[in-house]
């Protein structure tokens, strides 16, 4: 059997910490699974700079100049994870077998990246990396994922408990991935829906090599937000179910006071009706809040923007391969 064309792909922002480690372990895993015979000799390892502000460009740069094993893009500005790593996936479609995905910190373990392509020449398109267990994380961030994975199995998402983003796709399936348009991404959402063959690859994460986490809280918050709206309605018809019950409340409590009302008896005081207009607004101004959400998402998606632009691209080719034009995400 023909060895698979292999390409690495590696979105970047703000890394110019952990590059040179990043660089040397890949370059060396690559190069085994070569002189294996698991993947072809032009095989690469894509880099993707997603707008960083440090020298996180200059050492890709630098580092394409010297393997030939480097190929690079940097977009315009920093388009967000998602759509750094669709633009990888997009350019790396062109002239791959197979490709894996992973994040520059190396939190995930580059030593199964054997274990993938073996999965794929058993006959997988897909194949995920999934985390054994979540001791290295924090009491809360282990919690709240916990808590977000049982979320979507509720709203009906087919997830993959405990994977990321760190996966191989057949090019079948990457061709099928980049059939979905939308501007708003949530790839491991989008990827369990391709319905290829799948298999998965357990490993343990370790601790990131240098630099800070590019997924605090806020972030962690907007991509769970996102997964939701993007993939479900079921808030919706949660907000619609709560406002019967409280029309249900409502009505029971009107029945109340005509009572009390009828029996002379005093309606009750202040502090109560008070409490009452407080929830009631509170659950308002929320349910209004999360159909706006909803309504945003629509919104960015009808005005058809590009999901990134390139603003520089360093190739090595292959003889099979043609040079693209200049591009921007479709």
């Amino acid at each position: 059997m023909k060895q698979p064309s292999l390409t690495i792909v590696v979105p970047c922002y703000n890394e110019e910490e952990v590059f040179p480690t990043t660089l040397r372990q890949l370059k060396n895993t690559v190069t085994r699974l070569i002189k294996e015979g698991y993947v072809d000799r032009n095989s690469k390892i894509l880099f993707v700079d997603d707008g960083s502000r440090d020298s996180t460009w200059d050492l890709i740069k630098k580092a394409y100049t010297e393997d030939s094993m480097i190929n690079g893009l940097k977009l315009s500005r920093n388009f967000g994870h998602q759509r750094a790593l669709m633009a990888g996936l997009e350019e790396a479609s062109r002239y791959s077998d197979c490709v894996i995905s992973i994040d520059a910190d190396l939190q995930d373990d580059i030593s199964v990246i054997k274990e993938f392509v073996i999965k794929y020449l058993e006959g997988y398109d897909v194949v995920y990396g999934v985390r054994k267990r979540r001791e290295t994380d924090s009491f809360f961030k282990r919690t709240t994922a916990q808590m977000f994975y049982r979320l979507m199995e509720k709203m009906g998402l087919p997830l993959v408990y405990n994977h990321a983003d760190y996966r191989l796709l057949s090019r079948r399936a990457l061709n099928a991935l980049l059939q979905y348009k939308e501007a708003n991404l949530f790839l491991r959402g989008i990827v369990p829906l391709l319905g290829f063959k799948s298999a998965k690859v357990y490993y343990d994460r370790k601790e990131r090599a240098a630099g800070e986490s590019k997924y605090p809280l806020p972030k962690m918050l907007a991509l769970a937000l996102d997964g939701i709206t993007s993939f479900s309605v079921k808030p919706i018809r949660l907000i619609t179910a709560i406002g019967f019950i409280s029309s249900l409340i409502s009505f029971l409590a009107a029945v109340y006071v005509l009572v009390q009302k009828i029996s002379a008896d005093p309606v009750g005081g202040w502090a109560s009706i008070m409490i009452s207009l407080w929830f009631i607004g509170g659950l308002l101004l929320i349910s209004i809040g999360l159909i706006g959400e909803y309504v945003g998402k629509i919104y960015e998606e009808v005005k058809g923007r590009p999901r990134y632009i390139l603003e520089e691209r360093l190739q090595h080719f292959s003889q099979e391969y043609k040079r693209p034009k200049q591009q921007v995400g479709k």
